[in-house]
């Protein structure tokens, strides 16, 4: 998959390889973490030997459930996806350019480009004068330091 001029495997992609090469292999996935819309997840790949499962990568991801539109019903699933497609890329599955899959990549400009019309936003209703009060009370130094969710917390407190 072509994303802004770079070629990116697909998750289902390197999840094809993977059972191709290893048809007695398995992918078992574990929330490591789960607390305020954030899930942590770990994923071990590998095959079953003569001295039982044999782990040959692991991966991990992060998701936030606000972070995007799809997130906000599937962002357990995303993050599962995620880290299969990150412990299959650490096998040497599917990371011909990176080891990013596709789907992380779109997820991230996704991100990015909602962050960046937040910061817009943000810019419009709150006066630079009060920027620096705002900063200090997120724990950031400026607004490339902000998150999804912070910018988002911002607009709600200044509609308020």
């Amino acid at each position: 998959m072509d994303v802004k001029g770079r070629a990116y495997v697909e998750v289902n992609e390197r999840i094809r390889g993977f059972r191709t090469l290893f048809p007695n292999g398995f992918i078992h996935t574990e929330i490591i973490q789960m607390e305020d819309g954030v899930v942590t997840m770990k994923a071990e790949v590998g095959f079953y030997g003569i001295d039982g499962e044999q782990i040959l990568a692991t991966g991990f991801a992060q998701e936030k459930e606000s972070s995007s539109y799809i997130n906000k019903t599937s962002y357990i699933e995303n993050c599962e996806t995620s880290a299969v497609g990150r412990a299959l890329g650490m096998l040497g599955i599917g990371i011909d350019t990176s080891v990013a899959s596709a789907e992380e990549v779109q997820n991230a400009i996704t991100n990015q480009e909602a962050l960046k019309g937040l910061i817009e936003s943000i810019k419009k209703v709150i006066s630079p004068d009060r920027w620096p009060q705002m900063f200090k009370a997120y724990g950031v130094k400026g607004f490339d330091d902000l998150t999804v969710s912070q910018a988002r917390d911002i607009l709600k407190r200044s509609s308020k």
